[in-house]
């Protein structure tokens, strides 16, 4: 039987169910919280908890799975995680390994690796590996799959060992891919595609984040046409692309036969720490951008677009499964 790992353990690969491929628990830099949240703004107790009720009102609506790409540049803690999906067991919740940044490495890779100080082979590679085969951190928690993000700044030489190193444990374990783009600007996409072909990963498990930003279906086509699939995954973040026009595109690429190659999302957190101490603050000036916005008003909205039960089964369903397929 095909599985997949997640928080709690190995799941069949047609248990996962309603999948959203992008959404965070918390994106909340440990350092941060050490040096300036404890005593001040944060508490533990009062944000778990609010996890804990903002997860089971999303698996209310139908949703059995979720994505988390949080990893190292993001705040990744498992024992919160682990503690939080304990109390909503009818949700799975699938982590990540890899690095996010979108210029420099973190310190504790600037001298070993190629070109460095100390040379050999990329360290990045065996830790990705070993949170994929044997877990994360003494959590007993596998990845199920990588991570990593071509921003705006494009290829600078950190990002590139990055991307160079997630490619180098997905042939090792076969392991499927997420990149962050900035597809509404730069259009990094493309520097994506380049590099992983030339690495030797498969396109088709290959998930390039936030094409959903763009409206430009040229350019989506031409990502789709590759082989990978494109994550239609900032649902609610307005500020970037109104959800009318998100639902506009994923309309037409639905309606031109790319169903088989998008994924639905949010690309939400219960917790940030990115806007400030006080979550209030980025949920008035982002309303939508919340765990139900799909199931509650964008669902709705793709259907009156001419969007079929079957296709968006297939954004939901289909797709996130043949992503996590192994072997």
């Amino acid at each position: 039987m095909a599985t997949v790992e997640t928080v709690r353990g190995a799941v069949a690969l047609d248990a996962l169910g309603r999948t959203l491929m992008h959404e965070h628990v918390f994106i909340l830099d440990t350092e941060h919280v050490q040096n300036q949240g404890a005593g001040a703004w944060w508490d533990e107790e009062a944000r778990v908890t609010d996890a804990v009720a903002k997860l089971r009102e999303l698996a209310g609506r139908g949703v059995t799975t979720i994505a988390d790409p949080t990893v190292w540049g993001l705040g990744r803690y498992l024992p919160r995680v682990q503690r939080i999906n304990e109390q909503v067991p009818e949700l799975n919740i699938i982590v990540a390994t890899g690095v996010y940044t979108y210029n420099d490495l973190p310190f504790q890779f600037h001298h070993r690796g190629p070109g460095t100080l100390l040379g050999g082979p990329d360290p990045m590679v065996d830790d990705f590996v070993r949170d994929l085969t044997e877990g994360i951190a003494g959590t007993g928690v596998r990845a199920a799959f990588l991570k990593c993000a071509v921003d705006a700044p494009g290829l600078t030489p950190g990002v590139e060992r990055v991307l160079r190193a997630v490619a180098g444990a997905h042939r090792v374990t076969g392991a499927p891919v997420t990149v962050h783009t900035d597809s509404a600007g730069s259009q990094t996409g493309r520097v994506v595609l380049e590099v992983l072909t030339a690495e030797g990963v498969d396109l088709s498990k290959v998930v390039v984040a936030h094409a959903g930003d763009s409206n430009d279906l040229d350019y989506l086509m031409e990502l789709a046409d590759s082989g990978v699939i494109l994550g239609m995954d900032r649902f609610g973040l307005d500020v970037i692309n109104p959800t009318n026009e998100r639902v506009a595109t994923v309309a037409a690429l639905c309606e031109r036969g790319y169903a088989d190659r998008m994924v639905l999302s949010h690309d939400t957190s219960c917790y940030i720490d990115w806007f400030g101490p006080d979550p209030e603050l980025l949920r008035s000036l982002a309303p939508n951008w919340i765990y139900t916005h799909i199931s509650d008003d964008v669902l709705p909205a793709l259907a009156a677009a001419g969007v079929t039960t079957g296709q968006i089964e297939q954004m939901l369903t289909t797709n996130p499964a043949r992503y996590f397929a192994t072997g």
